[in-house]
């Protein structure tokens, strides 16, 4: 338990910093190294032995938070440089190239690197940089820079607000299990209590910022948010719960070590890397609408 206690405040004294300096470079090197780390872990339990594509996927996962917006280098490089940089080859060239790297790497190495090595590898190197990536894509998508960081709140605190609202909840009343089978001490009676505690905590934060924010969120976005509470955090329940899958079939207790008694960058963030597109994706249909 100290060990938990003093790895979280040490945590906690990190993230003050990243908020204080959200808007500059720092927040691209606090995510581009939480998304190496996390591919990295994901490799590690599933045990792909490929050193090679092991290296290509980690700096690919940290060099991917480049691509997020064209403000993530400002005030050190101006958005209309960086904007060009980085438009001109689509995204989606750099993936194939690194498919086709990591299967002619198979090829080279098939006596040890298997199909599911790859996919595995692909899935670390691309699809979870990209759930970070949505930290700075948040912050960017807005011209109103307080809105963006409000976004990124609610989607942390979806996830964070329903696992801790589910675990205290289960613990004082939970008898009926929701997935035994993939985690035993989560309850049904939990759950209802981390959707119902997430419910009020982006109430809350929404009033807050209203009262303090130099310009309000509109009525229809403040009604669209709060609707979207309940199933933006049921779905960070349900990353904690593949997280869980993950694991029993990697056949770990955790993904890393780097927070000691809290397990690795994706133990951590599960849940948060299924609340953060889910918030992008509200926030894209949002401005389309309104």
């Amino acid at each position: 338990m100290k060990q938990r206690v003093i790895t979280a405040v040490c945590l906690l004294a990190v993230l003050a910093v990243v908020v204080w300096q959200i808007n500059t470079p720092v927040l691209l090197i606090a995510v581009a190294f939480l998304s190496a780390v996390a591919s990295g872990e994901i490799m590690k339990c599933a045990k792909v032995e490929n050193t090679f594509i092991k290296v290509v996927g980690i700096i690919f996962s940290a060099l991917f938070q480049l691509f997020a917006s064209a403000k993530v280098l400002e005030p050190w490089v101006i958005a209309s440089t960086w904007g060009k940089v980085i438009g001109a080859v689509p995204n989606i060239v750099y993936i194939i190239v690194l498919c086709l790297v990591f299967f002619l790497a198979m090829l080279k190495d098939y006596a040890y690197t298997t199909f599911e090595d790859v996919s595995v590898s692909i899935f670390a190197s691309v699809a979870v940089p990209f759930g970070f990536s949505i930290f700075i894509r948040l912050r960017d998508m807005y011209v109103d820079e307080q809105f963006g960081i409000y976004l990124i709140f609610y989607a942390l605190i979806c996830a964070l607000a329903t696992d801790t609202g589910a675990q205290l909840m289960g613990m004082a009343f939970g008898k009926h299990k929701m997935a035994p089978n993939i985690s035993p001490k989560k309850t049904v009676e939990g759950a209802f209590g981390g959707l119902i505690f997430s419910m009020v905590l982006n109430a809350v934060a929404l009033t807050l910022y209203n009262k303090f924010a130099v310009n309000v969120i509109p009525q229809n976005m403040a009604t669209l948010l709060l609707a979207m509470v309940l199933p933006t955090s049921f779905m960070g329940m349900m990353g904690d719960l593949s997280a869980s899958v993950l694991k029993r079939n990697f056949e770990v207790k955790d993904f890393g070590k780097i927070f000691p008694g809290h397990g690795g960058v994706m133990d951590r963030m599960d849940s948060s890397l299924f609340t953060l597109p889910v918030t992008y994706a509200i926030a894209l249909i949002a401005s389309k609408i309104f």
